[in-house]
This record gives C-alpha cells, sequence and structure tokens, in this order.
C-alpha cells in the first residue's frame, strides 16, 4: 500500500514539475520578442515594479528612462540609464520627489535614492550592462544595492515603501 502512495506522490510531483515547465518556458521567450524600452519587471515580493519608457529622442545622453512604483503605495520613483566610459558601464540613477526647475547638486543629492551600475541577464544567466533602446529586453535587471539605498531614502517611511526590494527584478511583461 505504502508503494502506491509513493508512486502517485511521485507522479504529481512530476506533473507539477511538467507544469512549472510548460508556463515558465513562454516567459521566457516573450522577454526576447520585447524591447527594452517597452519592458516591465518586478522584484521577487511583489512589492516593486520598474517599467521602462522610451525616450524619445535621438540626442539624449541617456540611454532608457524607466519609473520604478512602490506597489500599494504612491511612491513613484523616476530613473534614468546613462553609459560611462573606463570601464564601460550602464549607470543608473534613480530620483524621488526631485525638484523641478534650476537645481543645485545638493538638491540632487538630496532627491537621489540610488545610483550604479545596472545589469541586464539573459536566459542563460550570462549578466552584462543592460543595452540601450531598441535592443531586445533583458530577463532579468540586476540593481547592485537598490534595497538598502531605498531603506535610507525619503521614499522609505509611514505611508510611503516599507518594504525594500530584492536587487534583481525579473521580466514581468511588455508594455504596449
Amino acid at each position: 500500500m505504502s508503494g502506491t502512495i509513493r508512486i502517485m506522490a511521485g507522479r504529481r510531483g512530476a506533473a507539477a514539475i511538467a507544469a512549472v515547465a510548460v508556463f515558465a518556458v513562454p516567459v521566457a521567450g516573450f522577454a526576447v520578442d520585447c524591447k527594452q524600452e517597452q519592458a516591465v519587471y518586478v522584484d521577487r515580493d511583489g512589492a516593486y515594479e520598474l517599467r521602462f519608457a522610451p525616450l524619445n529622442s535621438a540626442s539624449a545622453a541617456t540611454s532608457n528612462q524607466f519609473k520604478v512604483s512602490a506597489l500599494k503605495t504612491a511612491v513613484v520613483m523616476e530613473g534614468y540609464i546613462m553609459p560611462s566610459e573606463d570601464p564601460v558601464r550602464a549607470i543608473g540613477i534613480l530620483m524621488f520627489n526631485c525638484p523641478e526647475g534650476d537645481v543645485t547638486g545638493a538638491d540632487l543629492d538630496a532627491c537621489t535614492v540610488w545610483q550604479g551600475a545596472v545589469y541586464g541577464m539573459d536566459a542563460k544567466g550570462e549578466i552584462d550592462n543592460l543595452l540601450p533602446e531598441g535592443a531586445a529586453a533583458a530577463e532579468k535587471l540586476v540593481l547592485p544595492g537598490l534595497g538598502p539605498a531605498i531603506r535610507e531614502s525619503s521614499a522609505w517611511g509611514e505611508g510611503k515603501a516599507s518594504v525594500a526590494p530584492w536587487d534583481v527584478l525579473t521580466f514581468k511583461e511588455c508594455a504596449t
């Protein structure tokens, strides 16, 4: 009798693995069909969403722009990615409640939530600099130190962000 139970449990386990494989494959393939400027990502806890948007400028100094929303709050942070040299890196900056118009360096420092390298990860798990607009969307984004930086920023607190995101965000969908 116990042999039958083990066989049944094994079949259910195999069915669960097969179901995960079937439902996981289309998502991985879908990111390749999406352009980076239309990609939407989420953190592993479902507390944050990062949404890219087109720059609509061939002469812009940035290579990507995005917004990070702390879901279930009104917090929306603005971000930009710029190429740097020596070494070549995609450098991101994330800001919250920056003043409009003429601002000083001190003003920008005060509203900067996070700044650092932005990496894209492909379906094979290989990491490289995040590619600019027009390129295929990365399967995952790596923003080192994002969670601790949000926790130490003005975007954190009562009525604001209260869960720190993981530094890896996973492709969710392609915005239209």
